[in-house]
């Protein structure tokens, strides 16, 4: 007599499938990531910053002068037994200069600052600057001797500071870069620091 086998049942038919996991997302950047090197070989202009800056401190100079000139007229006016014309001619006298030195004090800062730029890259940094009388100076990472961050009191209050650099040769033995923002001005500084490596003088 014969027996019929009993059929086999698949091993996992009993095992319940569980779908797959969706794949997780790739990790972000740590927030303290290294930032890129301020040594991009790009030219960069002056923090804008600056031109408020420049332009309280061309109003702290003017200030006194102008009251000044604006006393000697009253008193002069005042004091003398002048003409009418006398009068007109010496008011006159006062406030061209009035003006001028006003018009200087607000509007120069802005002209000087879109004619200042810097650029660093490996091999150094480059400084334009001038309005008039233009000037492009190149320092070598390699004649650094020592660089400073000085910061003056409303240099602080605006968040700039001034770039000082010593070089080894006789012309542009110091070499100021105002109007950087401050942590930029740290970083260039780190820059042109010498590295192991580097034949600084």
């Amino acid at each position: 007599m014969m027996t019929m086998a009993p059929q086999e049942q698949p091993a996992d038919s009993s095992v319940p499938v569980e779908p797959m996991a969706p794949a997780q997302p790739a990790l972000e950047r740590p927030a303290g990531e290294a930032r890129p090197s301020v040594a991009d070989g790009v030219e960069h202009t002056l923090d804008p910053r600056s031109v408020t800056l420049q332009r309280i401190v061309g109003w702290i100079i003017a200030a006194p002068i102008l009251a000044s000139l604006l006393l000697a007229l009253v008193l002069v006016l005042v004091l003398a037994d002048l003409l009418i014309w006398a009068g007109a001619v010496l008011f006159l006298f006062c406030t061209a200069p009035s003006l001028a030195l006003a018009w200087i004090a607000h509007r120069w800062p802005e002209i000087q600052h879109r004619h200042a730029a810097y650029k660093v890259d490996a091999r150094g940094i480059e400084i334009r600057r001038g309005v008039v009388w233009r000037k492009v100076i190149n320092v070598p990472r390699s004649r650094v001797q020592h660089t400073d961050v000085s910061q003056g009191p409303l240099e602080r209050v605006h968040g700039l500071a001034t770039l000082i650099i010593y070089t080894a040769g006789t012309d542009h033995a110091r070499v100021d870069l105002h109007g950087l923002d401050h942590a930029t001005a740290l970083a260039i500084r780190d820059h042109l620091l010498a590295g192991e490596g580097d034949d600084a003088v």
